[in-house]
C-alpha cells in the first residue's frame, strides 16, 4: 500500500470523482487521510428546557400535528409541524425543503437538528436525523460537485482499506511522551471517527501540536541561520552625521521611536545580517525611522532601498525622502514610467551616482543592478509574497532588511508568530498629534450628519465615505459603493465634487484618483475598502464609515488612519445599526480608544486571529486545525521546544535532527 497513491487508486472513486477533489487539495491518499474535519456537529440529543437562545441542537420527540408546506414568494416556502418532548410541544420549521414533507408522520419519534428559539419556544430545523447517526458527526470543507457524503465515504474507504497504518511517526519520541500526545496514526484517526468527544479533544490537542511546532521549527531555524551569519554586512555609519540629522528635524522622536531606531542602527553595525520587523500604530512616524536608517546606510558609503506596494506610496516617499535629505541623490523607479526616464535611473543606480532608491516591485527586477546596496526596506510587508521579498534580498551582497508594518499586532504574539525575526514596536504618537474623534451613529442620524458634511465641505474640508463591506463579494461591494456615490451626488448636487474609487478599477484609474483627491480637486471620495494605507492626504479630515459593524476593530482602525494626518482636527463617524452584542460593543470600543495595539488585542479576543492574520495580512500560514489565538499556549509551548531543539548541539548529531528537517521538506516549508 503506498500512501503518495494518487487518489484514483482508492476503491470506489473513478478518475473523474478524484478530479472533483483537487479542488479541495486533495490528490494523494495522504492527502485524504490528513484532509481533517474543521470542526464536529455535536449531535447529543438535548432536552428544550436545557437549551440556550440560538443554540444549534438535536431535540427528539412525537409528531402530534401532520405537516403543511405554506408557499409564498418565487421558489420559498416553510414546511411546519409540532412535535412533542414530554408535556412541551415544540413548533418545527424548515425553510426551503418540501420534499421533507413525506418523513413526517402522525405518532412517529423524530431527531430533529436546528436552532432553538427560546422566545417563540420552536425550532428552525437544518436536518432530519435517524437514530443510528453517531452524537458527533465531522464537517469538512467541501467545495462545488463534493458533498459531506462524499468526502465522508473516500475517508471511510482509505481507511477500511488499511491505508492508515502506512502514515509515519512525524514527532520524536521524547515529545510525545514530554507532552502526553497521542500517537500519529490514533490522531488522526480519531480526528475523522472519534469514538467520544474526549479522544476527539486529544486528537486535536496532537494535531494542533504538530501544526505549531513545525511552525516554530521553520521559524527557529531561520532565526539560528540569521543569527549565525557572520556574512552580514558592518556597516560602519556616522553616527555624529545621523545624530545632527535627527537634531535638524522639526520635531523630536518618541522614546518608542529612538529605541526602534537604536535597535536597527545596532544591528546595522554588528557583522551579524539584520532581519528586523518594525511595527507601528498608524501615524507613529515609522517612515521617519527608517529614513534615518536609510541615511545611516549613507554615511556608511552605502546604498539604500525602499519598496512600496504601489506608485502612488512610491511618490509619496520620494517626495519626503528629497524633502529630509535635499543634499543627497535619491530615484524613484516604478514600472510606470517613461522608457528614457527608467533608463537613466537605471544607468545612476548600478554607477553608484544615487544614494536612495524608492520603488515598488520594479526595484526586484533582474534590469536593476546596485552599486552598493547596504539596506534594503521593505514597507506594508504583508503587500509582498515571500518570493517578492526573497528576491529583494538577494539583491547586492547580502544587504540588512528591515521590514515595516502597520497592522499592530499585539506584541507577545507579534513575538512568537514572527520568530525568525527581531521586532521593534513604536506604540506611542508622536507629541502634538490631535487623537481623532470618533463618533458612532445610527442610520436614522444620517440627515444631520450630511448637513454637518455640507458645512465642513463649505469650509473647505475633505471627506472619505466608505461603502459597507460585503465579505467575498466584490461585485456586491461594487454595487453597494456605486449606488452610495449616487445618493452622495444626489444629496450634495453641485456643492460637491464626489468621485468614486472601487476594487475593479485599473492601477492607474485608482492612483490618478488619489492623486486629484490629495491635489483637493475631489471634496468628498466614495470608496470601498482599497484606500491604500498610509496614503498621506493632510488635508482630509473626515472618515464616515458606512454599515461599520460588518468591519473587525483593525480593519476600523486602519481605515480611521487614513485621517488625522494633518494638523486639522479629524472625525472618524461609524454609522451602523449593529444586531448583537459584539457588533455594538465594536462600535463602544471604537470610540473610546484611538490605541491600536489595544484595539488589536481586542479583535483578537473577539474575532480570533483572522482579522489581524487573515489573507489580507498574510505573512502567517493558514493552519488546518490550529489557530495562533485560541492555541496561543500551545503555539508557545511549540516556540520554546522548537528553539531548544534548534540550539542544542547534540540535536543536530541525532538522526531525529536529520528526520525532523526531512519532515520540513516534506511539509514544502524548508527548501
Amino acid at each position: 500500500m503506498n500512501l503518495q497513491a494518487p487518489l484514483a487508486q482508492l476503491k470506489g472513486l473513478g478518475p473523474k470523482s478524484a478530479e472533483k477533489f483537487h479542488k479541495l487539495g486533495i490528490y494523494t491518499i495522504e492527502d485524504l487521510v490528513l484532509y481533517y474535519p474543521f470542526r464536529y456537529e455535536d449531535f447529543k440529543v438535548k432536552s428544550i428546557f436545557d437549551l440556550l437562545d440560538g443554540e444549534k441542537a438535536v431535540i427528539t420527540g412525537t409528531v402530534v400535528t401532520p405537516a403543511n408546506v405554506h408557499y409564498y414568494g418565487f421558489k420559498r416556502n416553510r414546511l411546519s409541524f409540532k412535535l412533542k418532548q414530554g408535556e412541551a410541544v415544540i413548533a418545527i420549521s424548515f425553510f426551503n425543503q418540501p420534499y421533507l414533507k413525506d418523513k413526517i408522520e402522525l405518532g412517529k419519534e423524530m431527531a430533529i437538528f436546528g436552532k432553538w428559539d427560546q422566545a417563540k419556544s420552536s425550532m428552525v430545523g437544518i436536518k432530519i436525523l435517524i437514530q443510528a447517526e453517531a452524537d458527533m458527526q465531522p464537517v469538512y470543507h467541501v467545495a462545488q460537485g463534493i458533498s459531506q457524503s462524499a468526502v465522508i465515504k473516500a475517508i471511510k474507504s482509505a481507511f477500511d482499506a488499511g491505508y492508515i497504518r502506512e502514515l509515519p511517526e512525524n514527532l520524536p519520541g521524547i515529545l510525545l511522551e514530554k507532552y502526553h500526545l497521542l500517537d500519529r496514526q490514533t490522531a488522526a484517526r480519531a480526528m475523522h471517527f472519534p469514538k467520544d468527544l474526549a479522544e476527539y479533544q486529544q486528537a486535536l490537542r496532537r494535531i494542533k501540536f504538530e501544526e505549531l511546532f513545525y511552525f516554530q521549527m521553520h521559524l527557529q531555524i531561520l532565526r539560528a541561520e540569521n543569527r549565525s551569519q557572520t556574512n552580514g554586512l558592518a556597516i560602519s555609519y556616522q553616527k555624529s552625521k545621523v545624530t545632527e540629522k535627527i537634531q535638524s528635524l522639526s520635531f523630536s522622536l518618541t522614546n518608542a521611536q529612538q529605541q526602534s531606531l537604536d535597535d536597527i542602527l545596532s544591528d546595522m553595525q554588528s557583522g551579524a545580517h539584520m532581519n528586523r520587523l518594525l511595527q507601528g500604530d498608524v501615524g507613529s512616524g515609522k517612515t521617519i525611522i527608517a529614513s534615518l536608517a536609510m541615511y545611516a546606510a549613507y554615511t556608511g558609503g552605502l546604498q539604500a532601498a525602499l519598496m512600496v506596494p504601489t506608485e502612488i506610496l512610491a511618490e509619496q516617499h520620494y517626495d519626503s525622502l528629497r524633502a529630509l535629505f535635499p543634499e543627497l541623490s535619491i530615484s524613484l523607479l516604478t514600472s510606470g514610467m517613461k522608457a528614457a526616464v527608467k533608463q537613466a535611473a537605471l544607468s545612476a543606480i548600478a554607477d553608484g551616482s544615487v544614494d536612495m532608491i524608492v520603488g515598488t516591485h520594479a526595484l526586484i527586477q533582474e534590469s536593476v543592478n546596485y552599486h552598493k546596496l547596504g539596506l534594503v526596506i521593505t514597507d506594508e510587508q504583508h503587500r509582498f509574497g515571500v518570493k517578492q521579498r526573497q528576491l529583494f534580498r538577494e539583491k547586492g551582497e547580502n544587504p540588512d532588511v528591515l521590514m515595516m508594518s502597520a497592522t499592530p499586532i499585539p506584541r507577545t504574539l507579534a513575538i512568537t508568530a514572527f520568530g525568525e525575526m527581531d521586532v521593534s514596536v513604536i506604540d506611542e504618537l508622536p507629541a502634538g498629534r490631535k487623537p481623532i474623534i470618533t463618533r458612532w451613529v445610527k442610520h436614522e442620524q444620517l440627515d444631520r450628519v450630511f448637513s454637518w458634511l455640507s458645512q465642513q465641505v463649505k469650509q473647505k474640508a475633505q471627506i472619505y465615505i466608505i461603502s459597507p463591506l460585503i465579505e467575498e463579494s466584490e461585485t456586491l461591494d461594487l454595487k453597494n459603493a456605486v449606488a452610495l456615490e449616487e445618493e452622495i451626488k444626489a444629496y450634495f448636487a453641485a456643492s460637491a465634487h464626489v468621485a468614486l474609487m472601487h476594487g475593479r478599477m485599473e492601477n492607474e484609474e485608482k492612483e490618478a484618483i488619489m492623486q486629484a483627491f490629495k491635489k483637493g480637486k475631489i471634496d468628498i471620495l466614495v470608496s470601498t475598502t482599497v484606500i491604500e494605507v498610509g496614503v498621506n492626504v493632510p488635508n482630509a479630515t473626515i472618515m464616515i464609515i458606512m454599515d461599520a459593524d460588518r468591519f473587525g476593530l483593525s480593519q476600523l482602525h486602519q481605515l480611521r488612519g487614513r485621517v488625522g494626518r494633518g494638523d486639522k482636527q479629524s472625525y472618524a463617524i461609524l454609522v451602523a445599526n449593529p444586531k448583537t452584542n459584539a457588533g455594538k460593543k465594536r462600535m463602544q470600543i471604537m470610540t473610546k480608544t484611538t490605541d491600536g495595539f489595544l484595539l488589536a488585542e481586542e479583535d483578537l479576543k473577539m474575532r480570533g486571529s483572522g482579522e489581524i492574520f487573515g489573507i489580507r495580512q498574510s505573512g502567517i500560514p493558514e493552519f488546518q486545525v490550529a489557530d495562533i489565538v485560541e492555541d496561543y499556549p500551545i503555539l508557545e509551548e511549540a516556540r520554546k521546544v522548537a528553539a531548544q531543539i534548534v540550539t542544542d548541539k547534540d540535536w543536530r548529531k541525532d538522526k531525529r535532527w536529520n528526520a525532523l528537517v526531512q519532515n520540513l521538506k516534506q511539509k514544502e516549508i524548508l527548501d
